[in-house]
């Protein structure tokens, strides 16, 4: 037989494609909404992500905390039955692994359909760490270099921050993102920050029996919320057994052999020393652009980290065809994940030619998943004055109402509308379940709704969302309960 190579079909080696549409880098929830979209306008995406697609929030924040988060709202249940209801029911043990094998079957399940999502709309998933090299062109570890022909999207988010001189250990000293995946369950916790990340370990922890101190620099905590949000979570917090400290700023932190030693300035001008078996820092989160090459393509970040829009109604940077999603934006994006997809649907389409609706941040809800849960839209009291409105805000307990009684949590609605029976310009929730009542008050707030508009439809009885249609009752001068 003539084996001679001249005899064999030669074949071509297949080169693989390194342009695309739209390239964008990074899978969490900004980047992979961006990309579906754009996908399935008819544009080729390449999506690059050098971990797993999903991001923090899928992998090490709202799914995996909310996981636990009901779990420990299972075990309040337990306690209310006991204490409240004389359905004489304990809880033996939290069995920790079970729970945790449950939190990581969740999350496990919404990774694999994200990616059976990118991979139904024939979006390229490349893994590796990627960089600008120019306008139009991004280079990915390990695959070689891609260029866009429409246009990159920068949807790197953001990693905790952190404090200098304290290195977390994923134990003793944990951040937001590695405090679910810490080994156990501690006895005492210090929490430091009481915005709604903090705010949402802290009730965890004492869910699961946990002593918990929580320690916000600010005058309250929540404190980009509502002045009436702040008071009563913090008054929900405290009924809990949380020791709630305001106006407090940690002087010192000691990592022990089994624990930490945390020194405190009081709003008192006392120094307070607590021993803790963690410390749980929740002190925000900050953009991710290192690695990036922002000066390759012609752009820098702000000095926090950020990296501005030049035009907002795109979310285009100040290079064309370059846009920005999720965490990497300064406010007024409030960089939560529902404003992420929100976002990433604006710039797929804006990418496609398509003319897409801004996104109104400001009608972005923003929750705290915390036991008692807040839930707000629009501007708070202070903030709608401070802009020039003459404003009328009416408050009403959620006990006000029988289904608030029956929850025996407290909490409140408060609506904050322009004077003269003008438009709504927020809603401020807090108490059970609150969290599921929003969206109501995002709908009326979004279309500039006036408290007639939303007193004439009826809410159902006995519903804690009709202590929602009271408050707008009263402000329409129709008041019932109230």
């Amino acid at each position: 037989m003539n084996t001679a190579q001249g005899n064999f079909p030669q074949h071509t080696p297949v080169v693989p494609d390194l342009a695309a549409d739209v390239i964008v880098i990074g899978g969490g929830t900004g980047g992979y909404s961006t990309a579906l979209r754009a996908a399935h306008l008819g544009l080729t995406v390449v999506l690059a992500e050098r971990d797993k697609v999903g991001g923090t929030c899928l992998h090490r924040g709202c799914i995996p905390s909310k996981a636990m988060l009901h779990a420990a709202e299972l075990v309040d249940g337990i306690t209310e039955a006991r204490e409240r209801w004389g359905v004489k029911a304990t809880l033996d043990s939290v069995d920790w692994p079970a729970l945790v094998a449950t939190r990581d079957d969740i999350v496990s399940r919404n990774h694999k359909g994200v990616e059976a999502h990118l991979s139904h709309a024939r979006v390229r998933v490349v893994h590796g760490n990627a960089r600008l090299t120019g306008p139009r062109s991004v280079h990915i570890e390990g695959h070689g270099e891609f260029t866009a022909r429409r246009g990159i999207v920068l949807a790197t988010g953001s990693r905790p921050r952190t404090l200098p001189g304290l290195a977390p250990d994923g134990r003793h000293v944990v951040t937001s993102d590695d405090a679910l995946f810490a080994p156990g369950l501690p006895g005492s916790v210090v929490v430091l920050g009481g915005g709604a990340i903090g705010v949402e370990y802290a009730s965890f922890h004492r869910s699961m029996g946990a002593d918990v101190t929580l320690v916000e620099a600010a005058d309250r905590i929540v404190p980009l919320e509502d002045t009436d949000v702040s008071r009563h979570l913090t008054r929900g917090l405290k009924k809990r057994g949380i020791d709630v400290q305001t106006g407090a700023r940690m002087t010192d932190a000691e990592v022990l052999a089994d624990g930490v030693r945390v020194t405190l300035r009081t709003a008192r001008g006392e120094t307070r020393a607590v021993a803790a078996d963690r410390l749980l820092v929740a002190v925000g989160r900050a953009p991710v652009t290192d690695g990036l090459d922002l000066a390759a393509a012609g752009l820098s970040a702000d000095g926090r980290g950020f990296v501005a829009p030049a035009d907002w109604t795109r979310l285009e940077t100040s290079v064309p065809g370059i846009h920005v999603v999720g965490d990497l934006l300064p406010p007024p994006s409030p960089g939560l994940a529902h404003a992420s997809f929100a976002e990433g649907l604006l710039v797929a389409e804006t990418l496609a030619g398509l003319a897409s609706p801004p996104v109104d941040h400001s009608a972005v809800p923003r929750v705290t998943y915390s036991s008692p849960q807040t839930a707000s839209v629009g501007l708070s009291e202070a903030d709608a004055r401070a802009r020039g409105h003459e404003v009328e805000a009416n408050t009403m307990p959620l006990t006000a109402v029988a289904k608030g009684m029956v929850h025996g949590q407290g909490g409140m609605v408060k609506v904050v509308a322009e004077a003269g029976g003008g438009r709504v310009l927020g809603v401020h929730l807090v108490g059970p379940h609150v969290s599921e009542m929003i969206a109501e008050s995002q709908l009326i707030v979004g279309w500039d709704a006036e408290p007639a508009d939303v007193a004439r439809h009826v809410h159902a009885h006995p519903t804690l969302s009709e202590a929602v249609g009271e408050a707008f009752l009263t402000l329409a001068g129709r008041g019932l309960h109230q």
